[in-house]
């Protein structure tokens, strides 16, 4: 007997696999290895380096976090991690990473620092989906406001900030090297559209690819940023391996937001 749900309309031709659904989870350092990939692939001319994630997941945890990252990660048909993954964790099979996207919190602002997505999902609301994420951890953090910088030639992304209710406030000269690009620096404070809003945005205005990203010069880690086993919580399943020392070219110079 021939199965309809595996054949055409003509009987002989298979359909084509659903594609993979993308789930959005918590980075882990586990994960550092991947997004670093994107990451090169994305930002070629001021990739940040494995220390300065390293420094950001140092403090996305724990009673004091100030920090929240998120992977886009494809899953298995049913929606399961690879075959076998469970919330990503090391030894196990697990999706491809497709996109991230990272957030600063202090004094009641937030900073959002980084949004990529890879091309193969460009336009289809991903971008908008890590942005909705970034917000709700704002707002756990109790932030009043939320910045973040952009490209001032890369207007598709902000037609999609501005949806979510930043505004322009102010240019930073020369922001993007060796291009010599200026940011165009964006702001959103409370009360403002919901983080939802990326449900009634067309998919062609909605997954901008690497619509934000604080460069490498730019990033200032918070002192004693570099991980150690100390780090670790309970939920944790396997030690992390030992951390890359600092390096001192991640300092930086330029205070982001």
């Amino acid at each position: 007997m021939t199965d309809a749900a595996t054949t055409g309309a003509t009987g002989g031709t298979a359909a084509e696999p659903a594609p993979p659904a993308v789930v959005l989870r918590e980075m882990r350092w586990w994960d550092i290895p991947a997004v670093l990939a994107l990451e090169r692939e994305m930002f070629p001319e001021d990739a940040w380096t494995e220390g300065m994630f390293w420094s950001e997941l140092a403090h996305a945890r724990g009673r004091a976090s100030s920090r929240h990252y998120a992977v886009a990660e494809e899953t298995g048909r049913n929606g399961r991690n690879g075959e076998n993954g469970r919330n990503g964790e090391p030894g196990t099979a697990v999706g491809r990473i497709v996109g991230y996207g990272g957030l600063a919190a202090s004094g009641g602002t937030g900073d959002v620092q980084t949004i990529a997505v890879t091309r193969t999902h460009w336009g289809t609301g991903l971008g908008a989906r890590l942005l909705s994420e970034l917000l709700a951890a704002a707002s756990a953090f109790e932030c009043d406001e939320v910045l973040l910088e952009v490209r001032v030639d890369n207007t598709r992304a902000q037609r999609l900030y501005e949806r979510f209710g930043f505004q322009p406030i102010g240019i930073r000269r020369g922001y993007y090297q060796p291009g010599n690009v200026d940011a165009l620096v964006m702001r959103r404070t409370a009360p403002g559209p919901a983080a939802d809003a990326a449900h009634d945005l067309p998919l062609t205005e909605a997954g901008d690819p690497a619509a934000a990203h604080t460069p490498a010069a730019a990033h200032t880690p918070e002192p004693d940023a570099v991980p150690t086993a100390g780090h670790a919580t309970t939920e944790d399943t396997t030690e992390p391996p030992a951390a890359p020392a600092a390096d001192p070219d991640e300092q930086g110079t330029t205070i982001h937001g």
